[in-house]
């Protein structure tokens, strides 16, 4: 995560304000002493991160060792591809470590040594022709023959981390479809089956394993949710059946990252910075810290923080301007549902750090300046989506359930 300056104007040691109290005029001294520190430790950070950055660079000098060179330079890709997937394959095409070609990037993700789970799964996800070559390559490494669906998907969810686009979700597990029922003709009627009975098993092992969801589902709920998908005919159930105990007894394994997701999430931000944001049940304005990113809006309380205090996914929801002068708050802007009425799905952190649901209708911020509201709304409808994954998943289901 960037850090970033301090968007206040505090006055110094000598001035005086008639208008605060004694009470803030302590608390804006002690926001000066924090200033100071952060502004510190910023300098500090600088000075590491340029020292990082000449060992980077004294690591792609030319070597007299031609095997030490090309070591460096997969060492300096794999860095490069935790940051920027497309960049660091690029780097590696360019230095000649990597053919331009699908099944060769295919088979570089596959083998994955020492990538980034999380930066695999968004370069599979990505909608260009290369890339998508890449995808079918990349799922045709997999062998599925005889194995039953979920052991199936528990090898494929294994080697790469779900993005968490909506799009390019749909593109890996239609891939992921196609090739199991090319690998085991017979099974399903046709692909869609499939495609639906994958994701009712993701789904499940979030419902069982989620200590959060307290409503666990039954294996005749399981089998009632998936009545009619093989082509409007029902599945079997000791099909069935067997899917959900799999689970039950053994979870789907997530591959760790090297490194912290988090710090892989913001490393390069749509856009950052200081807002003040009020509150749902008491209107009182807080200072956070924003961050946009993924099409999704996280604010945290310092820019030290490794986790959010809260996440906004901007699915289905709309932004504008409104200036709330009984507020005495200037160039504020708000966030609200696309139907007007709705709660915003969204969530944060208690007091206590426990995770809850937001019950926001509305989300108001405050921007330092016209202008800084004006950047921030534009940014945040660029990145809000009025497709989601949900509405795919039923329409696919609906084809699935379709007699021809």
């Amino acid at each position: 995560m960037t850090m970033g300056t301090l968007n206040v104007t505090i006055p110094t040691g000598g001035e005086s304000n008639t208008d605060l109290t004694p009470e803030e005029e302590a608390l804006l001294a002690d926001i000066r002493i924090r200033k100071e520190k952060l502004l510190s430790e910023i300098q500090q950070l600088k000075c590491e991160i340029a020292d990082v950055d000449w060992e980077l660079v004294k690591m792609d000098e030319i070597d007299d060792s031609k095997t030490d060179s090309r070591t460096k330079k997969i060492i300096a890709a794999t860095r490069k591809f935790g940051m920027d997937p497309k960049k660091g394959i690029e780097y590696m095409i360019d230095n000649g470590l990597l053919k331009n070609t699908p099944e060769e990037v295919a088979q570089f993700l596959y083998k994955g040594e020492g990538l980034n789970k999380t930066a695999i799964g968004n370069y599979l996800g990505e909608f260009n022709d290369f890339n998508i070559k890449v995808l079918q390559s990349f799922v045709y490494l997999h062998e599925f023959a005889d194995m039953i669906l979920v052991q199936a998907l528990r090898q494929f969810l294994w080697s790469f981390r779900l993005p968490g686009e909506a799009q390019k979700i749909d593109r890996m597990m239609e891939a992921f479809a196609k090739r199991y029922c090319e690998s085991n003709p017979g099974v399903f009627t046709n692909e869609d089956t499939c495609y639906v009975l994958s994701f009712a098993i993701i789904m499940l092992n979030t419902s069982l394993h989620n200590p959060s969801v307290r409503d666990k589902p039954s294996v005749e709920r399981f089998i009632s949710m998936n009545r009619g998908i093989n082509d409007g005919g029902d599945l079997p159930r000791e099909l069935l059946e067997s899917l959900y105990d799999s689970i039950k007894k053994e979870p789907f394994k997530i591959p760790d990252d090297d490194g912290n997701d988090l710090t892989h999430t913001f490393f390069n931000p749509d856009k950052e910075g200081w807002l003040l944001k009020q509150g749902g049940r008491y209107k009182n304005w807080k200072r956070r810290w924003f961050i946009l990113t993924d099409n999704c809006l996280y604010y945290f309380e310092y820019t030290t923080d490794k986790e959010p205090r809260g996440i906004i996914p901007l699915e289905n929801l709309n932004v504008k301007d409104n200036d709330i002068k009984e507020s005495k708050k200037p160039f504020c802007f708000e966030l609200f549902s696309s139907d007007g009425n709705s709660v915003i799905k969204a969530c944060k952190t208690d007091a206590e750090g426990k995770v809850v649901e937001g019950r926001h209708q509305i989300y108001r911020m405050s921007a330092a300046s016209a202008d800084e509201r004006d950047d921030w709304t534009k940014s945040i409808r660029a990145s809000i989506s009025q497709d989601p994954f949900y509405n795919m998943l039923v329409a696919r289901k609906k084809k699935a359930t379709h007699k021809v």
